[in-house]
């Protein structure tokens, strides 16, 4: 579930750049693919573990997240890039803790409003998207890069996380919904995309296709397979079925890519 939320958000971002060189069918191979992952694969893995539950256990699920982004990753990490002089990461992951702690506070009205029927379930923060472009990292210490990888994977994931929640609340509880798909957006689109900015993770998109080529092509040929052998041996047939597929997908996504990047080079020569 990990690596199909960071694959969503990682293909979210390439489409823009795609977009970026004017190179629109790629863009939209980009876009279709991140919605597979976050809205086939994610989804189908989230229900067989059974990942979504009531509305008050997400709440004090996404409570606990938050607030251990808003008092101990963040604020380590940024205490490392202070120490490493990767002041621009320091700031950002400083601004990121604050976010987050807000974004604990709304849901603890949220929960309150639910568990005690008093109060109102809060708006929720209002995303201010940052722009991500081709470019190299703009921090010059490993360990900051480091960080900022992990970051990623934690507000791909959030993002993802947050997408079902708001799902689940639904059209019963049209308040909490919203105020899920607003924090979903500011993971994504300003905390996610901030970070890869400052780890230069969006390249041009020659070099885009091939990352995502390889990286489907070790899903599909390695990791879900694997997956799967295991599930059968364990006889969870349903988790080894959707594994299967989820890999025949992947297979599907890499020839895809291989034909963009195929069409990219035609182009160019």
């Amino acid at each position: 579930m990990h690596g199909e939320a960071m694959a969503h958000a990682s293909y979210h971002f390439r489409a823009a750049q795609a977009g970026h060189q004017r190179l629109r069918r790629t863009q939209a191979l980009f876009d279709r693919t991140a919605r597979t992952e976050l809205h086939d694969h994610f989804t189908k893995e989230a229900r067989l573990v059974h990942f979504v539950h009531s509305d008050v256990a997400n709440l004090r699920e996404s409570i606990r997240g938050e607030i251990e982004e808003a008092t101990h990753l963040y604020p380590r990490f940024a205490a490392e890039a202070r120490r490493d002089h990767d002041g621009n990461a320091a700031r950002a992951f400083g601004e990121f803790a604050r976010d987050e702690k807000r974004h604990a506070r709304a849901f603890l009205k949220a929960l309150h409003a639910l568990t005690h029927g008093r109060g109102r379930i809060p708006a929720g923060p209002r995303a201010h998207p940052v722009t991500v472009v081709a470019g190299r990292p703009r921090v010059h210490s490993a360990r900051t890069l480091r960080n900022l990888e992990t970051a990623m994977r934690g507000e791909a994931f959030a993002h993802a996380k947050y997408t079902l929640y708001a799902e689940h609340a639904g059209g019963r509880r049209p308040a909490l919904a919203a105020l899920f798909r607003r924090t979903a957006a500011v993971e994504l689109t300003e905390h996610f995309a901030e970070q890869a900015k400052l780890a230069g993770a969006v390249h041009d998109t020659a070099d885009n296709l091939r990352r995502s080529i390889a990286g489907e092509t070790y899903e599909a040929t390695r990791m879900y397979p694997g997956f799967a052998r295991t599930a059968r041996a364990e006889g969870d047939g349903r988790a080894a079925r959707l594994f299967s597929e989820i890999a025949r997908d992947e297979a599907a996504h890499a020839r895809a890519f291989r034909a963009a990047l195929r069409e990219r080079a035609r182009a160019r020569s």
